[in-house]
């Protein structure tokens, strides 16, 4: 019998693993990413269909609250110059660097670009929004989180899980607590996975756009 926490885990596991491989072998990004993305929607159609089932209750305020969270992203930038980002705080040994993995040679490849866009705008935010807010932000409530149900709020849930997605966008930490922290909240706000998937897709494509238009190819880590 399958683990409750399957659907939830499998897909963020499948996708840190593949990277994990890629990074510790120096395997190249140019074929490493398309299979680190359809490793992990396969695992993602295969088991995690069924909490992914859900209608969102507030479409829209989804949509426009992750529009909200890319002006945020790409606000330090804006007003202070890419300069800011270089500053040790958010450049370090513990953070890394704001560098791209995206070899230069791929960044002119239209097949590599339209696969990473993407998965960034659709494969993602699913993965990431099941693993977060679906799972861990109810497994730090109770083992058996499937007794907590979605949106619980927790304090130390909801600000745990808003600190390590802070520490898993690296150089980007500031930025990626006030996105946790904003997704938390919409989660507990609207008790709905769909939602957050939403917002967070609308985010991640925007962001994406911006990357393509102005080549700030450091956003894509």
């Amino acid at each position: 019998m399958r683990h409750p926490a399957v659907p939830y885990i499998a897909p963020f596991l499948t996708f840190l693993g593949v990277m994990a491989i890629e990074k510790t072998l120096g395997l190249p990004a140019a074929w490493m990413y398309p299979i680190r993305a359809l490793a992990t929607l396969a695992v993602l159609l295969a088991v995690s269909r069924a909490p992914l089932g859900a209608r969102p209750a507030r479409p829209l305020a989804s949509a426009a609250l992750g529009a909200a969270v890319f002006a945020l992203w790409i606000g330090p930038d804006v007003l202070f110059g890419t300069g800011y980002r270089h500053f040790w705080l958010f450049q370090n040994s513990i953070t890394g660097t704001a560098a791209s993995s995206i070899p230069i040679a791929m960044r002119s490849s239209l097949w590599f670009l339209a696969l990473r866009t993407a998965a960034c705008a659709l494969l993602v935010p699913p993965v990431e929004e099941l693993f977060w807010r679906g799972w861990a932000m109810r497994w730090i409530v109770a083992n058996d989180f499937t007794k907590v149900p979605l949106g619980t709020y927790h304090a130390a849930a909801f600000w745990m899980v808003a600190l390590l997605f802070a520490a898993e966008h690296g150089p980007y930490w500031e930025v990626g607590l006030a996105t946790g922290i904003i997704y938390n909240w919409w989660m507990v706000r609207t008790r709905n996975l769909t939602d957050c998937i939403i917002a967070h897709a609308v985010t991640n494509g925007l962001l994406s756009a911006y990357v393509l238009a102005t080549h700030q190819f450091q956003y894509w880590l």
